[in-house]
């Protein structure tokens, strides 16, 4: 976390959250949302400045309820996600050859486990504790199955990662992956539906 910020918080601690209005897409695109898009159901327009993306990317955090956040200086602005807290994007080095995936930060993530849902992505834990949970950027699928062999339905086989080291394909249903992995996707529908973000009653 950004030092102005933690400077912020103590100077205003009681800064109202915020819900809503910044969302995280399954590209790993910031996005904010104002009234009209919230209201259509919409995932708002991208964030292009990169400043801000980069304070957005330093100062975002995960609350003991599993619901993801930006910490804006002294107010909380819990992020909407469109799948999984975290996006990352898997490339090779063009000399060597070797696999490296990349968090939507810009901060390696190295795998302990990878899954295929039943859409057909691919999805990626790491041994962090707790547990990160990241989808693979869609656009990364061809590379991804280069080095994977998979089963005919897709659902088993294995990921070879690095210097001979294969991670096994679990099968995992998209419905189930933010329980299992502890996060909430919607904090603004647990809100409205009588839980305010920070685990509080309303």
């Amino acid at each position: 976390m950004d030092e102005i910020v933690k400077q912020a918080l103590a100077k205003w601690p009681n800064v109202p959250h915020c819900t809503g209005w910044l969302l995280l897409d399954r590209r790993g695109t910031w996005r904010m949302r104002d009234d009209a898009a919230q209201a259509r159901g919409a995932l708002g327009e991208p964030i292009r400045h990169t400043a801000l993306i980069g304070f957005i990317n330093r100062n975002y955090e995960c609350d003991a309820q599993g619901q993801w956040f930006f910490q804006n200086g002294p107010q909380r602005v819990y992020v909407e996600l469109v799948y999984t807290p975290w996006i990352v994007r898997l490339a090779a080095d063009d000399t060597s050859g070797a696999l490296a995936l990349t968090d939507h930060a810009g901060q390696p993530f190295e795998p302990a486990a990878v899954f295929v849902d039943d859409e057909g992505g691919v999805l990626f834990s790491d041994n962090a504790s707790p547990v990160r949970i990241a989808a693979l950027h869609d656009h990364d699928l061809d590379l991804f199955s280069e080095h994977a062999e998979l089963s005919a339905d897709a659902a088993n086989g294995r990921f070879d990662w690095r210097d001979g080291h294969a991670l096994p394909l679990q099968s995992i249903s998209r419905a189930e992956v933010a329980g299992r992995f502890g996060f909430v996707a919607s904090p603004a529908a647990r809100a409205m539906a009588g839980t305010a973000p920070g685990g509080q009653e309303v």
